[in-house]
C-alpha cells in the first residue's frame, strides 16, 4: 500500500518515511537507502532520515558514512537517546574494529 502511495505522491515525507522502515525491516537495504536519501532530499532537517540513512549504511557495511548520518541526527535531535546510542555503538564498534 505505502508503494502505491509513493507513486502517487513520490515527494512526501509522511510516505517516505514509513515506506523506507518497511523497506529496512525487510531487508531490503537497497531500496531503504534509496527510500530515505529521497526523504532526505524532500527534507534535509529530517533527523529521523539521517538515523534511518545512517542505520542503514550501517547494516551495508558503510560505517563511516553511517557515522555522518548518524551524528546530523544527533545534532538536530540532540535529546534523543535513541539516535545517540546507534552512534556511539558505531563509533564503538568504528574505534575498536575486533579481529
Amino acid at each position: 500500500m505505502l508503494q502505491r502511495a509513493a507513486v502517487l505522491e513520490p515527494r512526501r515525507g509522511s510516505i517516505l518515511e514509513p515506506l523506507g522502515r518497511a523497506y529496512f525491516m525487510s531487508g531490503q537495504l537497497d531500496r531503504a537507502e534509496e527510500t530515505f536519501t529521497t526523504l532526505l532530499e524532500v527534507d534535509p532537517t529530517s533527523h529521523y532520515g539521517h538515523y534511518a540513512l545512517g542505520r542503514t549504511l550501517a547494516r551495508r557495511g558503510r560505517r563511516r558514512e553511517a557515522i555522518t548520518h548518524l551524528r546530523l541526527a544527533v545534532a538536530l535531535s540532540p535529546g534523543s537517546h535513541l539516535y545517540r546510542g546507534a552512534l556511539d555503538r558505531l563509533t564503538a564498534a568504528e574505534e575498536w574494529p575486533g579481529p
